[in-house]
C-alpha cells in the first residue's frame, strides 16, 4: 500500500505527499504526528500509514484532537488469514513458539477461541470500528479489501483515488504480476531503479493449519463479520 500512495503522488502533479511514520500509539501522537508529517501546501493531500492505528484504543482520541476531519483508509483482509498470515511471520522470526492451535484456542474442544491473543483480536474489525466512530464520521472511512488489492490493484486504487477526491491515473498499466511472490508489483516508477514489490516479509508460503481448525474460527468470526459489513454497508465474502 506504500508504494502505491508513492505512485499517487508521482502522478497526480505532487498533490499527494506520504509518509511512511512509525509512532507508537502510547506517547503523545498529535506532537509527535505534527513534528514528523512533511509540510503540505493546501492545495496537497499527506497521506500518513501506521499498521496498529486501527486496533489501538487511545488512536481515534489522539488523531480527532489532532484533525477531525482526517479520512482514513483501513485495508481489511479474512480475519481468519490474517491471523494465520500473523503466526507465520512471527513463527519465522521466533520458531520456539507454541503452536498455531494452542495460541487460538483458550479450549478448543468447548470452542473457546482466545481473544487476547493479538493474531485474533486483530481480525474483530466491528469491535475496533465502533471505537473509532465514537470519534469520526462513517464517511470519512475508506475500506479496502485485501483480497481485492492482490486480485484486482487497480480497481482497489482506482476507489481509494475516487474516495480522496483524485482523478484515476493509477491504472492497470501501473501493475504487474509476480509469480514468485504471489502479489501484483508496481512497475518501474520514474525516480526509482527498480519495480516496487512487497518486502520479503509478505509473500511468504502459510503455515499449515488443521481444517476444522480454521473451521471452528470461521464460526467465531461470522457474527463479527456480519456486524461488520452491515455497519460499513459492504460485503466482503469471507464466509
Amino acid at each position: 500500500m506504500q508504494g502505491a500512495l508513492e505512485l499517487l503522488g508521482q502522478n497526480v502533479n505532487e498533490r499527494v505527499l506520504s509518509a511512511l511514520v512509525c509512532i507508537s500509539p502510547n506517547e503523545n501522537l498529535p506532537e509527535q504526528e505534527t513534528r514528523l508529517m512533511p509540510r503540505t501546501l493546501d492545495s496537497q493531500i499527506t497521506m500518513e500509514k501506521t499498521p496498529s492505528y486501527f486496533v489501538t484504543r487511545e488512536a481515534p482520541r489522539r488523531i480527532s484532537s489532532m484533525s477531525p476531519d482526517t479520512k482514513l483508509i483501513v485495508v481489511v483482509r479474512n480475519p481468519v488469514t490474517r491471523a494465520i498470515s500473523d503466526y507465520t511471520q512471527t513463527l519465522s522470526k521466533r520458531p520456539d513458539i507454541p503452536s498455531f492451535e494452542e495460541l487460538a484456542f483458550k479450549n478448543r474442544s468447548l470452542g473457546q477461541v482466545n481473544t487476547s491473543w493479538n493474531a485474533i483480536r486483530i481480525g474483530m474489525y466491528t469491535l475496533h470500528l465502533e471505537n473509532w466512530l465514537q470519534y469520526f464520521r462513517l464517511s470519512q472511512f475508506h475500506f479496502v479489501s485485501g483480497e481485492r488489492l492482490i486480485t484486482d490493484p487497480a480497481g482497489e486504487l482506482g476507489r481509494v483515488q475516487d474516495f480522496l477526491g483524485l482523478k484515476r491515473v493509477v491504472t492497470d498499466k501501473h501493475f504487474y504480476f509476480n509469480k514468485t511472490k504471489g502479489f501484483p508489483c508496481l512497475k518501474k516508477p520514474e525516480s526509482s531503479a527498480s519495480p516496487r514489490c512487497l518486502g520479503k516479509s509478505k509473500g511468504r508460503t502459510h503455515v499449515q493449519i488443521d481444517r476444522d481448525v480454521i473451521e471452528q474460527l470461521r464460526d467465531f468470526y461470522r457474527p463479527f463479520n456480519i456486524r461488520f459489513y452491515e455497519t460499513v454497508g459492504q460485503d466482503f465474502r469471507w464466509d
